[in-house]
C-alpha cells in the first residue's frame, strides 16, 4: 500500500509570507539606513542570507561549535533577528516616523516568532533527536577508528614480517654462497689430488736374485746365449734407489690431508703405501699438514 505524503502545514504558508515580507522591508530599510547605495543593499542582503541560513540549520537541527561548545542555531536566529530590529528601529528613528521605528522592528519580530512555530510542524515526529543522532554519530566514528586504526595495525605487521622475511632471505644467499665456495674447493682439491698422481714417478719394483733365477729373461730364438754366474751380472736394482724414487711421508701426508677429512684414515692410507714407515712420525706429519691446511681456510 502505498503511503500518501502528508501535506504542509497551513502555518507553513504565513511563515513564508512574513518572511518575505521581513526580507523585503529590512533590506530596504537598512539600505537607506546606510545611505550608502551598493555598500548598504549587500549589508541588508548579508543580514537576510544569514537568517535564512539560520533557519535551514534550525530545521535540520545542526549544531555550531565554538571552542568544542555546541551553540544551539535557535539562539543565534533570534540575535541576528533583533540586530535587524534595532537596524530598522534606528532607520525610522532618523527618518522622523513613530510608524516606522515601531513597525519595522514588529515584522522583523513576527516573522521570526512564526518561524519558531512553523519549524517545529516541518518536522518528522518519528525523527530522531539532535542527541540521539550525536549518539548515532559517536558510534559510527568509534567504528570507522577502530577499522582504521585495525588497518594500520596490519600494514606494520605486514612490514614488520617483509623485513623478516627479507633478512631470512639475505642469510639463506650468505650460506649458499658458503656452500658454492666449499664446494669448489672441494673440486679443486680433488682435481689437483688427480693430478698429483698423473704426475708422480712409477715405483720401481726391487728384484731380487730368487725372482731372477725363476725368471730369467727371455731370449729370442735362435740365438745361443751364454749363461754367467748370477755372481758376475748386474747388481739388481736395490731398494735404496726405490726409497729414493717414492714420495716422502711430509709429501703422502700433504696430500692425504687434501682429500680426507679423517686424520685416522690419512694414517691408515700413507701406512699402507709405506710399510717402512714409522707410524708416530706418520702421525705427527699428518698433524703438522692439517695445522697448515687449515691455516689457509681448509676442513673446520
Amino acid at each position: 500500500m502505498r503511503i500518501s505524503k502528508p501535506s504542509a502545514p497551513p502555518i507553513l504558508y504565513g511563515a513564508y509570507a512574513l518572511a518575505g515580507l521581513s526580507l523585503a522591508w529590512s533590506g530596504y530599510a537598512i539600505t537607506d539606513l546606510m545611505n550608502s547605495g551598493k555598500f548598504g543593499l549587500s549589508v541588508a542582503l548579508a543580514g537576510d542570507i544569514g537568517w535564512l541560513t539560520v533557519l535551514w540549520a534550525e530545521h535540520r537541527g545542526v549544531k555550531a561549535r565554538i571552542r568544542g561548545k555546541a551553540i544551539d542555531p535557535e539562539i543565534i536566529g533570534w540575535v541576528i533577528a533583533l540586530g535587524v530590529a534595532v537596524l530598522l528601529f534606528l532607520h525610522g528613528r532618523e527618518g522622523g516616523s513613530l510608524g516606522q521605528t515601531i513597525a519595522g522592528p514588529f515584522v522583523v519580530l513576527v516573522g521570526k516568532a512564526v518561524w519558531a512555530f512553523a519549524l517545529p510542524a516541518l518536522r518528522d515526529p518519528a525523527a530522531l533527536h539532535a542527541e540521539q543522532e550525536d549518539e548515532i554519530h559517536d558510534v559510527m566514528r568509534d567504528s570507522e577508528y577502530k577499522a582504521r586504526l585495525n588497518g594500520a595495525q596490519r600494514d606494520l605487521a605486514q612490514q614488520e614480517a617483509d623485513a623478516v622475511i627479507e633478512r631470512i632471505q639475505q642469510e639463506a644467499r650468505i650460506t649458499a654462497a658458503r656452500d658454492r665456495a666449499d664446494f669448489q674447493i672441494t673440486l679443486d682439491r680433488l682435481e689437483m689430488r688427480a693430478e698429483i698422481e698423473r704426475r708422480s714417478p712409477i715405483a720401481i719394483a726391487p728384484i731380487t736374485a730368487e725372482q731372477d733365477r725363476e725368471h730369467p729373461p727371455s731370449t729370442p730364438e735362435g740365438l745361443d746365449v751364454i749363461q754367467t754366474p748370477s755372481r758376475h751380472r748386474e747388481p739388481a736394482v736395490t731398494s735404496a734407489i726405490t726409497d729414493r724414487e717414492q714420495p716422502s711421508i711430509g709429501d703422502l701426508a700433504r696430500e692425504q690431508v687434501a682429500i680426507t677429512p679423517d686424520n685416522a684414515i690419512a694414517i691408515g692410507t700413507i701406512c699402507s703405501l709405506r710399510p717402512d714407515a714409522h707410524r708416530p712420525s706418520v702421525a705427527a706429519a699428518v698433524r703438522r699438514a692439517r695445522q697448515q691446511l687449515d691455516s689457509r681456510g681448509g676442513y673446520r
